[in-house]
């Protein structure tokens, strides 16, 4: 005689609680046992239900109806923790026939058999009761019910009903994917924004946030649909990790939750064997980080193969009935060794990571100015073969770091996609320190590295505010990078951020101006709202820890960045004017600042001999040299290929639109201008020589040849080369992408000291091709005169000043001064 069904539940709970309470053992091997414990106990229930409900016994073949008990969503699964659901489906052939009324009573009776001895061991239960194509019609209606459905395991009676159920569910899904996979995104999405982001909560949700075990689940699904799949890499720990945690905070609670709250964190650290409840969410953020990236991979996948079967043209065979070739994707060039494909941002097959140190970089920047993702085979490939960056890093490494950052927000997607391969604490290693560091205070919505990335992606909006956004997107990136040591983080990302600078490459001027940054980051905002601004010793104070203007430039945008980047609690209208106030009132102890200086300096040697030449000859003349930062590195790499930074020397008989034109060939090339000095004098006493000296980098492929540059340079100063046909026709074949938007150009006019024979215009603009040959047009079309220029490109920004005169040869009054500026700058919107 069988055991009654209370003696069956009576050993199954005391069953569970033993193994609930066994320290040994934890994580996956207990929530197998507990699920298999589980089975047992069900289908020896639903064996004994069956009986007394004359429903049948297993098989299905004595009595009036068939019958099978599923498993399904996380039992079906396997993973049942402490206080789990157990979803079950009670499924069953369909009544007909003259037996239909009795199979559909022996039906009810096996539910109520099942059911109540379920709830009396006040087990949660999600039940349903339903035929195969009831169940299927469910899923149809409902994606939950079919993603629950999508794991559907057998747990007792007809075992070959639980197979039909599986595999059509399984068929339905696959054809259904195209409809419901963007269905299933939606819905993922939806509960993002109502949850947040599980990464950056204090208090998060560890099923329902964003990069949760729900996100978990649906990529199961995904990868189900044989639609697509997801990174595999670590997707598996990151979900067993999360669930290791709620299983964790159901035995400390006693409850069936899923919000890690702020007063269990210890307890649920101290069941897991960890230091604390930092420690406990530090590790609860990398698999919630592992997740939403291998999502954002995932979904990208399913909108490219969505996409490729919409546009998909009737197939047309060839003879025999073979399909014909698919057409190669195209690959549209982003950078040296980077292009554009499908999409993304891919390595270009020539690429060749092990002899490329820069690529990294190149192509992360590459990819956030177009604001494209970065493939993740790319980022695989890079992670692999890379050869490390040599310390200091040359100057390309420095200057793509600074694009990369200075591209704002889609800067986010390609930094999180480094990380994930570890390619950030490779470049950066004191970031390992940061990487998904909690922070306790309300104030901030982020994890210590993201605010740093979110303060650079704030800061990237203000680079027009400051003479040198290359350090102030730097100082954003590191500002607190400190707050991995113990003790003061200010004082300790001092130390950091000077050592970090100085690796990057930076010179020791710009590395102590970073290292004052990070030290003084709270300065500003903590004088402005905790000092009297009227005591004269407050100003004082500032003036002499900033030192210049610059520098106050730098600090007031920073502040101003890392506020934002906080939370809406850091930054208020009131805390703008108070730092305004402040910031205007230290400027004007400081009296003067750092603008650029005079233009005039003594020609070199060599310099002074392409002068003479071009005076003689009538120009132009053109030297080529490997640049002195890059020399380090070799003027070719190990493969043939040059080196990207060469000085390029013009010498020409000065004229007008000589700006516009020498700056249209150099984009015609393909070429960057990364710095440039344009200079005029009289070598031999025959008249004016134009001298200009650029540092140029090739966007992507070889260095143009010297004597390809000068032929092109001689035809436009002679009016036989029309560069902007040529540029529009080129524009044309290959359109650039719009990519990232970036901050509004901004010109303005120095202040009257800064220079006592000229006027100098400060333009600052995003750089991009024929950038300094429109601002050469735009100046010729205001009827001024460039005298001299000094031009730097920080990354992605333009820093640019033009020594102008006018049709007298002197200074531009106030008024015409204003109005130039405002012409220059309209012309470059």
């Amino acid at each position: 005689m069988t055991e009654s069904a209370e003696a069956q539940g009576h050993d199954y709970a005391a069953a569970r609680l033993r193994l609930l309470t066994e320290d040994a053992r934890s994580g996956p091997p207990r929530r197998a046992a507990l699920a298999a414990l589980t089975d047992r106990w069900l289908a020896a229930l639903a064996v004994q239900a069956a009986e007394a409900a004359g429903a049948g016994g297993p098989g299905g073949a004595p009595g009036p109806a068939r019958w099978a008990l599923v498993a399904v969503g996380g039992y079906g699964r396997g993973e049942l923790s402490p206080r789990s659901d157990l979803d079950l489906v009670l499924l069953h052939g369909p009544a007909a026939g003259k037996d239909a009324k009795a199979a559909a009573q022996a039906v009810a009776g096996l539910a109520d058999r099942l059911w109540y001895p379920v709830w009396d061991l006040g087990l949660a239960l999600d039940h349903s009761v339903r035929t195969l194509a009831e169940a299927r019609e469910a899923a149809a209606d409902d994606l939950k019910v079919q993603l629950g459905l999508l794991d559907a395991r057998h747990l007792a009676g007809d075992g070959a009903l639980t197979a039909e159920l599986r595999g059509t569910v399984l068929a339905d899904w696959r054809n259904q994917a195209p409809a419901r996979l963007p269905e299933l995104r939606a819905m993922c999405a939806e509960r993002a924004e109502r949850q947040g982001e599980l990464a950056f909560l204090l208090e998060p949700d560890l099923k329902e946030a964003r990069g949760g075990l729900r996100d978990a689940t649906a990529l199961r699904a995904v990868a189900a649909s044989w639609l697509a799949d997801a990174p595999r890499e670590g997707l598996e720990q990151a979900r067993t990790r999360l669930l290791d945690a709620r299983d964790a905070l159901h035995l400390v609670t006693g409850r069936a939750t899923d919000r890690l709250a702020l007063q269990e964190q210890d307890q649920v650290a101290h069941a897991l064997g960890l230091l604390d409840a930092d420690a406990l969410l530090r590790q609860v953020y990398e698999a919630a980080r592992r997740i939403a990236y291998a999502g954002d991979v995932t979904w990208r996948e399913v909108d490219r193969v969505l996409r490729a079967r919409a546009a998909r043209p009737r197939r047309r065979l060839l003879g025999r009935g073979r399909p014909a070739p698919a057409a190669a994707p195209e690959r549209a060039p982003l950078a040296e060794g980077v292009v554009e494909q499908e999409g993304e941002a891919v390595l270009a097959l020539a690429a060749k990571p092990d002899r490329d140190p820069v690529l990294p970089l190149r192509a992360a920047a590459a990819a956030a100015q177009a604001g494209l993702p970065l493939s993740p085979h790319a980022v695989r490939r890079l992670a692999a073969a890379a050869a490390p960056l040599p310390v200091p890093w040359p100057a390309e490494a420095r200057e793509q770091l600074v694009t990369l950052l200075d591209a704002g927000e889609s800067a986010v997607p390609v930094w999180e996609a480094l990380e994930a391969e570890g390619l950030i604490t490779r470049l950066i290693p004191d970031w390992e320190r940061v990487r998904c560091r909690p922070q306790r205070n309300a104030v901030h919505r982020f994890t210590v590295d993201r605010h740093l990335v979110e303060t650079a992606v704030r800061a990237s909006r203000l680079t027009r505010r400051v003479h040198r956004p290359d350090l102030l997107l730097t100082a954003a990136l590191l500002h607190d990078i400190g707050k991995g040591w113990p003790g003061d983080h200010s004082q300790a990302g001092e130390v950091i951020a000077r050592d970090l600078a100085a690796r990057i490459g930076f010179g020791p001027r710009d590395t102590e101006t970073l290292a004052l940054l990070v030290r003084h980051h709270l300065l500003l905002i903590d004088t402005a709202t905790r000092r009297d601004l009227d005591d004269p010793e407050t100003i004082r104070t500032v003036a002499e820890t900033v030192r210049d203007t610059p520098t106050l430039e730098l600090l007031a945008a920073l502040t101003e960045a890392d506020a934002l980047a906080t939370g809406p609690a850091a930054w208020s209208t009131w805390r703008a004017s108070l730092l305004t106030d402040l910031v205007d009132r230290v400027a004007g102890a400081l009296h003067t600042g750092e603008l650029p200086g005079s233009a005039e300096s003594e020609p070199t040697a060599e310099e002074e001999r392409l002068a003479i030449e071009a005076a003689r000859t009538g120009g132009p003349v053109v030297a080529l040299h490997a640049h002195a930062e890059e020399e380090a590195e070799g003027a070719a790499d190990g493969d043939g290929r040059q080196a990207l930074g060469v000085e390029l020397l013009l010498a020409v008989p000065d004229r007008p639109h000589l700006v516009a034109q020498a700056a249209g060939v150099l984009a015609l090339h393909r070429l960057t201008v990364r710095a440039a000095d344009l200079r005029s004098f009289d070598p031999v006493g025959e008249g004016q020589v134009a001298l200009l000296s650029w540092r140029v980098s090739a966007q992507y492929g070889a260095l143009p040849e010297a004597a390809r540059l000068r032929a092109d340079l001689a035809r436009a100063f002679d009016g036989t080369l029309d560069i902007e046909a040529r540029l529009a026709e080129r524009e044309a074949a290959y359109p650039r992408r719009r990519g990232i938007t970036p901050p509004p150009p901004r010109v303005t006019v120095a202040p009257g000291h800064t220079s006592q024979t000229a006027t100098v215009l400060e333009v600052r603009a995003h750089d991009a091709p024929g950038l300094l040959h429109r601002i050469g047009l735009a100046l010729s079309a205001a009827s001024v005169t460039v005298r001299s220029a000094r031009i730097s490109t920080l990354g992605a920004n333009a820093v640019d000043a033009f020594y102008v005169v006018g049709k007298d040869g002197g200074p531009l009054p106030d008024a015409r001064a204003a109005e130039v500026a405002r012409q220059v700058e309209a012309a470059l919107r």
